[in-house]
C-alpha cells in the first residue's frame, strides 16, 4: 500500500459524497469520499491527512500529453525495477515522495521501461482513500 502525507485544499460536497483535492508535494490528488465535513472532523480544509492507494491501482504511462479522465496524473521517474516472470514491482519517485506500481511484466516490456525513465503515474479517483494524519 502507498501512503503519502498531503494537506487538504478543496472540499466540494453533493449528498453523502466528497470530492476531496490534497495536495501532496506540490501534485493536486484527487479522491471521491464517502464522507462530508459535517460527518468527520478532519475533513477540513488545510488539514494533514494520509493518502493511500494499492500499488496495483497504479498504471503507468509514459507519454505526457493524454487526453484521459483519470484525474491524478503524477510525474515520476522510475528508480529501480523488479522484473517478474509475470509482474514487474516499479519504484518511482516524485519531488520527494516514493510509490509503487505493479503491472505486467508484458506491459513492462512493451512500454520498454528502464531505470531513471520519466513516467506519468496514473490513478483514478475513487481509488484513493484518506485517513487522518495524526
Amino acid at each position: 500500500m502507498n501512503v503519502l502525507i498531503g494537506n487538504i485544499t478543496g472540499i466540494h460536497g453533493s449528498e453523502s459524497l466528497s470530492l476531496v483535492k490534497i495536495e501532496v508535494g506540490g501534485v493536486i490528488f484527487t479522491s471521491i469520499i464517502i464522507d462530508t465535513p459535517e460527518s468527520e472532523v478532519y475533513f477540513k480544509i488545510g488539514n494533514r491527512v494520509n493518502v493511500y492507494f494499492k500499488e496495483t491501482e497504479v498504471i503507468i504511462a509514459k507519454n505526457e500529453l493524454l487526453n484521459i479522465s483519470i484525474q491524478n496524473k503524477i510525474p515520476c521517474t522510475i528508480i529501480s525495477m523488479k522484473l517478474g516472470e509475470i509482474l514487474t514491482e516499479l519504484h518511482l519517485r516524485f519531488e520527494d515522495f516514493d510509490i509503487k506500481s505493479l503491472i505486467t511484466t508484458n506491459a513492462c516490456k512493451t512500454l520498454n521501461l528502464k531505470n531513471g525513465d520519466a513516467v506519468l503515474a496514473l490513478i483514478k479517483t475513487n481509488e484513493i482513500s484518506l485517513s487522518p494524519n495524526d
